[in-house]
């Protein structure tokens, strides 16, 4: 038995997690197993190692059941569950049902009755009438259903949160030796087009081992130098194989929105990326950048080596999973020079807040952190709560005493347009106030942003000194690409921060200054590239 990487570990788990959510398993092991899927995929040590010695409880969040899954997987290659479980739901039906609009079950009925089991059967169906032969399915479902299929894309509000698009086509892209290429690789915050480009000149083996991976568990559409595969959850994935002589011709072209490639006109083969704007004769234009027409140079983007350190993480004084101690140790083998402990205050509500004298306990704390890690240095700082009258959840004593102090909405956030910029901009002219947290308050695909007039935000901002954020957390990107640009014009300094929750999550800096980049930011727009004297004398 070929011994399995982490890699492969984590396919498997979110395979099951996958096949669970099928069956109707509850949502809390389902989210279980994906969440030890990305632990997996994070972990530098071998996991199989950890397995075999009997040491992977020692991983935060593998308890009992999981680890017995990881005993079977790494002694026998296999999980018996997913074979009994892809028995049962028939993956290959739920994913096409999904991919076209029906649930899993409805699906599932349709293929019995039809004798469906594959893309091709559903088209063949669709065109012949037959579906209109089921209960249910009108002229108006047929109709949808042939859509889907012939424009296979995943729909806005299935779209994936970056981390998750990321996931998908990254290790789909490792598997076959490509590149992720899509909406994932110019790093919109929620992707609808995912694509992998390879490059060999035998298109066939590609496309065989594409079809053979875990995550796809049917073809849609396959052709010479080119397959779309569905996964389990309904979402297409394009295959390009690329000759090497124009794998960079094919990867611009799968990167690129729609409108920016078509506004480059015919596209000169080239082996890379380089070449092919060579060709045009136009400078190289980053990934990010790629979304809408553009003809001129571009600036020279925030790199992510720049950064200096994370002005907004959380620890166990609040809702986050790590102590400060061991955030701020994690922050300086980032080769951060500083960071900043913002955890929640009271008026949350729904998570663990600090009054005034746990923010001074916390204090004692940190300084004690200070005196291990040093020079390394931990800021006391709050992600302090406005409240509804615009006034803030801790006394100005005490915020007049931290290093770092960010506000932010968490309550009220249905409030009109001028009450909740009223709240915003009193925190933006306190004179504690150093940022503006996730000035959007959305959640990606569940709740949407808060009427706050940004634009006299920013004015205010400029005004006062005060910085705003571009939230990492996948699920926040906040502020997004476009508000980032909106800000820099505006003169309002820009902080790139992960709101981490845990060690892991301050890996998402990554997705902040990706943001960032897209909002056309440099180094000199975003604040924390600047050394710790300055972030301290602002």
């Amino acid at each position: 038995m070929t011994p399995l990487d982490n890699g492969a570990i984590a396919e498997r788990l979110e395979t099951l997690a996958a096949l669970l959510d099928l069956a109707g398993a509850s949502y809390y092991s389902v989210r279980a197993y994906r969440r030890a899927a990305e632990l997996v995929r994070a972990t530098p040590a071998p996991v199989a190692e950890l397995v075999r010695g009997g040491r992977v409880r020692a991983l935060r969040g593998i308890g009992p059941a999981i680890e017995a899954r990881l005993v079977e997987l790494v002694e026998t290659g296999r999980l018996a569950e997913i074979d009994e479980l892809e028995a049962e739901v028939q993956p290959e039906l739920v994913a096409l049902g999904r991919l076209v609009g029906l649930g899993p079950q409805r699906m599932v009925d349709l293929g019995r009755s039809l004798q469906i089991r594959t893309a091709a059967d559903l088209r063949e169906a669709a065109e012949a009438g037959r579906l209109r032969t089921v209960a249910g399915i009108g002229p108006a479902t047929e109709a949808k259903i042939q859509a889907a299929l012939a424009r296979p894309r995943v729909s806005p509000r299935q779209s994936l949160l970056l981390n998750r698009a990321w996931q998908l086509v990254g290790g789909i892209a490792e598997s076959l030796g490509g590149v992720a290429a899509g909406d994932p690789r110019r790093w919109r915050d929620a992707s609808e087009r995912l694509a992998v480009v390879v490059p060999s000149d035998d298109p066939n083996e590609v496309v065989e081992r594409f079809a053979a991976l875990p995550e796809i568990v049917t073809i849609v559409e396959r052709e010479k130098h080119r397959a779309l595969g569905v996964t389990v959850e309904g979402i297409p994935v394009e295959l390009v194989v690329a000759a090497p002589a124009r794998f960079g011709t094919e990867l611009l072209r799968a990167t690129g929105s729609d409108e920016y490639v078509a506004s480059l006109g015919e596209l000169a083969d080239a082996p890379d990326e380089a070449g092919v704007y060579a060709a045009l004769g136009l400078p190289y234009l980053p990934p990010e950048l790629r979304e809408r027409p553009f003809a001129g140079a571009p600036p020279a983007l925030l790199e992510q080596r720049a950064i200096r350190g994370d002005l907004h993480v959380h620890t166990t004084w609040s809702d986050g999973k790590a102590s400060v101690l061991e955030m701020g140790r994690a922050a300086r083998e980032l080769g951060y020079d500083y960071i900043a402990i913002c955890d929640h205050t009271r008026n949350v509500r729904v998570v663990p807040g600090l009054d005034a004298d746990d923010v001074r306990r916390q204090g004692e704390e940190i300084a004690a952190a200070n005196d291990e890690l040093a020079p390394f240095r931990i800021l006391r700082g709050s992600e302090c709560d406005i409240l509804a009258d615009g006034t803030l959840d801790l006394p100005d004593d005490v915020l007049g005493e931290l290093d770092w102090v960010q506000a932010s909405v968490h309550a009220g956030q249905r409030q009109s347009r001028g009450q909740l910029t009223m709240r915003t901009l009193e925190a933006v002219r306190h004179p504690a106030v150093r940022s503006i947290s996730h000035p959007q308050g959305r959640i990606i695909n569940h709740r949407p942003p808060n009427a706050v007039d940004l634009e006299a935000v920013f004015a205010a901002c400029a005004e006062n000194g005060t910085a705003v954020e571009t939230n990492g957390l996948p699920d926040r990107i906040d502020l997004s690409a476009e508000l980032v640009r909106d800000a820099i014009n505006a003169g309002v300094p820009v902080t790139c921060s992960t709101d981490a929750h845990s060690v892991r999550g301050l890996g998402n800096m990554r997705l902040a200054v990706a943001t960032a980049r897209r909002g056309w930011a440099t180094a000199d727009d975003i604040l924390n590239t600047r050394p710790l004297p300055e972030i301290l004398r602002r």
